[in-house]
């Protein structure tokens, strides 16, 4: 039976039912039984929801007698933990928690969440219960909890409570990101509902009440702000036994590929191409080891299958729309900090690397402290816009987060992206030039730039912001690769026409070299309109071209090397390839 891909489905139970793509994590249960407390922080979109849900199937004691249908097929299925189906299990997700403009008004909301799950918890269980308690939603949620969980200590008969805790940060964050500072103080204060909420969490564990509490966020800003009321939190967000958790590994994706071109009948001969587009755009996540290997955005997986599955083609924008309200952030912290988030912004434009304090990523620091410039990189890691470059150093993790920070420098200095490039890009895509198309970038967003900016630019900020700008008008009948590997190193860009519209096959590959204008003067002595392409540089990408002929035989493939020269102009070359060479020569 053809199975489906439920892009955006949190419920484990609704994926099993509905024959849902499914990537095997189950063997981390086993895992996590070994810690008191986990409390796993990734970035929105990982699968953090998804995972909640399989373990409440796991543990939940009335689902029993669906374990087979539920778990059969997975590792944890056939090599089931003694703990399994045997508690009842309480599953809150405070992404529902409304941030009101008071304190009274967020209470309100927490309290009604909390009180509505624990209603429904204890009316499914009870034949356990059989009448010993009741939740009143009309009550206040702690007067609820604390009653739920004396009845379970008192009563040795009853099964212990399974505490889940889905995006227990996200009302927080919401505002912080809104500026509202003085709220998250009352919030999180001694005396807060919250607190109280966390210390009745930890009174629970310690009766027994409570057999595990399983937390998951985004950020550890919260909870080390109420370090006092939950200090049991055992964090194994960085803890590499769990670094594949959630996410993807290249395996889980090519075994995804195999099942969807083999269920869906999609042409063999495009597989090479999805996953390229797929790695360049969702891959590159490493959360604990720089040096293992790299993981998936799964959520973003998922959706460009979803379309892949559908309509046996490649999605226009590759970018889920979602993804982008991480830019609130950007903005919170470039609010508190202009002229260093500045600086951070183009840092990381210009150069895609960043240094970092790799104990910042462990100790525990507050909100005020996170909006310091020392800790903008640890920032963005936390938020998954920043990945594990080595021990030193950050860096984006692929091209949906460079195109993201390129839009946010634009934005920082004014650079209009959107009005003036209708035309240039009308005219290319009736006849492909890309001297012409270059020109026009230079003459429509690189006059654009402020003049501080030029003393920093290099091969990267060029390569990055024309790219960035093509995609914008171009991603119908283009994808791009950015730093593709060949036996002789790696491509600057690639222009690659999707296999289903009108410029299939074509591959241009591009290498980008840049001189100061300093550099310029003194090592070449000319003028620009004079400068000539350089046989070391035709040798480098007629290398890159060699690997990609290989590679793809039936290609159309065209190599340039564009030069920039400050901001005083540019040449674009376009370089025969080495079969080409041999017959203009016979």
């Amino acid at each position: 039976m053809k199975k489906r891909v439920l892009y955006g489905t949190a419920n484990y139970e609704e994926l099993v039912q509905k024959n849902g793509y499914f990537v095997d994590k189950t063997a981390y249960i086993e895992k996590l039984e070994f810690f008191e407390n986990p409390v796993f922080l990734r970035p929105r979109r990982f699968g953090k929801s998804l995972l909640c849900r399989m373990l409440e199937c796991y543990y939940n004691i009335n689902q029993l007698d669906d374990f087979e249908r539920l778990f059969g097929h997975t590792y944890i299925g056939q090599n089931p933990t003694p703990l399994h189906n045997r508690f009842i299990v309480l599953l809150l997700n405070f992404s529902s928690v409304e941030p009101t403009g008071t304190l009274k008004g967020i209470e309100e909301s927490f309290g009604n969440t909390c009180n509505l799950r624990m209603r429904k918890v204890v009316g499914k269980n009870q034949p356990w219960f059989n009448g010993k308690i009741s939740i009143d939603v009309k009550e206040k949620m702690l007067f609820n909890l604390k009653s739920l969980l004396s009845v379970i200590e008192e009563h040795d008969d009853l099964p212990r409570l399974y505490v889940i805790i889905d995006e227990y940060d996200n009302f927080a964050n919401q505002l912080i990101t809104a500026h509202k500072d003085s709220l998250y103080r009352e919030l999180t204060a001694d005396d807060s509902f919250l607190k109280t909420f966390f210390k009745t969490l930890k009174e629970g564990r310690e009766t027994g009440a409570i057999a595990n509490v399983f937390i998951t966020g985004v950020l550890p800003i919260t909870i080390d702000d109420m370090a006092s009321g939950y200090n049991i939190a055992n964090f194994i967000t960085l803890e590499p036994e769990f670094e594949e958790m959630s996410g993807f590994t290249q395996a889980e994706v090519n075994k995804l590929l195999d099942e969807v071109y083999h269920d869906y009948e999609i042409e063999p001969s495009t597989r090479s191409v999805v996953e390229s587009i797929i790695k360049n755009h969702y891959d590159g996540y490493h959360f604990v080891n720089p040096e293992g290997e790299a993981l998936y955005n799964s959520t973003l997986v998922m959706y460009f299958l979803k379309h892949l599955c559908r309509y046996k083609t490649i999605p226009k924008r590759l970018i889920d729309m979602n993804l982008k309200t991480e830019l609130s952030w950007v903005r919170r912290l470039t609010a508190s900090n202009p002229q260093n988030m500045e600086e951070f912004v183009e840092q990381l434009t210009l150069y895609n690397s960043i240094s970092y304090d790799e104990a910042f990523l462990v100790e525990k620091f507050n909100m005020f402290r996170f909006f310091e410039k020392n800790f903008f990189p640890v920032s963005f890691f936390y938020l998954g816009m920043l990945t594990l470059r080595d021990d030193f150093y950050l860096k984006l993790p692929n091209l949906n987060m460079q195109q993201i920070f390129v839009e946010y420098f634009n934005e920082i200095h004014h650079i209009d992206v959107s009005t003036r490039y209708a035309s240039m890009m009308q005219r290319f895509v009736n006849e492909p030039n890309l001297e012409q198309l270059f020109a026009g970038y230079w003459e429509h967003y690189i006059s654009q730039l402020p003049e501080a900016i030029f003393p920093q630019v290099n091969e990267n900020f060029y390569r990055t912001t024309f790219f960035e700008l093509c995609s914008r008008y171009l991603s119908r009948w283009f994808v791009w690769h950015v730093e593709r590997s060949y036996p002789q190193g790696k491509s600057d860009l690639e222009f690659v026409g999707k296999y289903h519209e009108k410029f299939a096959g074509l591959r241009w590959v591009i290498e980008f070299k840049y001189y100061s204008n300093t550099d310029f003067k003194k090592k070449f002595k000319t003028s620009i309109e004079q400068f000539e392409l350089i046989d070391t540089d035709t040798q480098q990408i007629n290398g890159y071209v060699k690997g990609l002929k290989e590679e793809y035989p039936e290609a159309k493939i065209s190599q340039f090397v564009i030069y920039c020269f400050g901001n005083q102009g540019f040449r674009v070359f376009s370089v025969p390839t080495v079969t080409e060479s041999v017959a203009k020569t016979d």
